[in-house]
């Protein structure tokens, strides 16, 4: 039985500009090719987990140009609903400019455009879409009062609250409050805690900071070393899966959507679900682009055959 997510976030059109090294402060550097996909961290998880075989309510915003059209068009396609998807009158839609160099590294510039426009309103519209969920995902490229007031309906309803702070910010106490699940990298993670990840010891003094909060599980992802888990019962440490890579944009992404498209409601299965997760993510470095690398369950299942 496949699970129900809503996903709150961002929907951009990403261009990729291909180089050989990120430039340093006031260098010009060539340009050895430019190209163009969707993207946007929420429009990301969303396909990561529809395609791994959740089903998938959107809630987001485009802009009233062509851009927007052509993100509809493609989430469309991957038959996520997009009911709570609005289009912001005289808005342009969100836009990430990412510089990718040849170790496939990345650096991004993200304008917020109509996803800057969500709010406690747009929300509150989709109660009930949120109340039939098993989970519901959110990130920081939407505004965070539009997030708390997801997670405060969702909790209503029993449904299982999942943050990406990502850009990353501190966090008002009251959001932790009604976050089940958080997910941020090692860099996001300092900078919400003040505490750098470093070695066991600081992921197990990040996580405790975490669950004073009251957030009960803390995933740190730490891209080539794997994921650090931190639940009520157990700490662990689940390593990456070892791949060329090409291009991490939409890494993190994939791993979330696809974990949460497996994970049980009561989180019982949370090892094997972060280790599909990384399975799905390992196989989007591999390919350029965000969304046209994320993987189906049919290709991880190919390409890892215990799946």
């Amino acid at each position: 039985m496949s699970n129900n997510i809503s996903v709150l976030g961002s929907i951009n059109l990403d261009t990729t500009d291909h180089i050989a090294r990120i430039p340093l402060p006031g260098e010009t550097i060539q340009v050895n090719k430019k190209s163009s996909a969707a993207g946007g961290k929420g429009a990301n998880q969303a396909v990561a987990a529809r395609r791994s075989g959740a089903e998938v309510y959107f809630i987001g915003a485009v802009g009233d140009d062509s851009a927007g059209q052509s993100m509809i068009d493609t989430l469309r396609k991957e038959t996520i609903d997009l009911t709570n998807v609005e289009v912001k009158k005289d808005e342009r839609t969100g836009a990430a400019t990412i510089l990718l160099d040849d170790n496939g590294q990345n650096s991004i510039l993200v304008y917020a455009g109509a996803n800057n426009l969500i709010d406690e309103a747009q929300v509150k519209k989709a109660e009930s879409t949120i109340a039939k969920s098993d989970f519901i995902i959110s990130q920081f490229e939407t505004p965070v009062s539009a997030t708390l007031e997801a997670f405060k309906i969702a909790k209503k309803y029993g449904v299982v609250t999942v943050l990406n702070p990502a850009p990353a910010t501190r966090i008002s106490d009251e959001l932790l409050s009604v976050t089940d699940i958080i997910a941020p990298n090692e860099t996001e993670s300092a900078v919400i805690t003040g505490i750098d990840v470093v070695d066991q010891n600081s992921m197990e003094k990040t996580a405790e900071f975490f669950k004073n909060k009251g957030v009960t599980t803390t995933l740190i992802t730490l891209g080539s070393r794997g994921v650090y888990c931190s639940t009520k019962n157990d700490n662990k440490l689940i390593p990456a899966h070892k791949v060329k890579t090409v291009d991490t944009t939409g890494a993190g992404d994939t791993f979330i959507g696809s974990m949460v498209s497996v994970l049980k409601k009561d989180l019982s299965n949370i090892l094997e679900a972060i280790d599909y997760g990384q399975k799905a993510s390992s196989i989007t470095v591999q390919g350029l682009g965000a969304q046209p690398s994320i993987p189906t369950r049919e290709k991880i299942k190919e390409v890892y055959e215990e799946v």
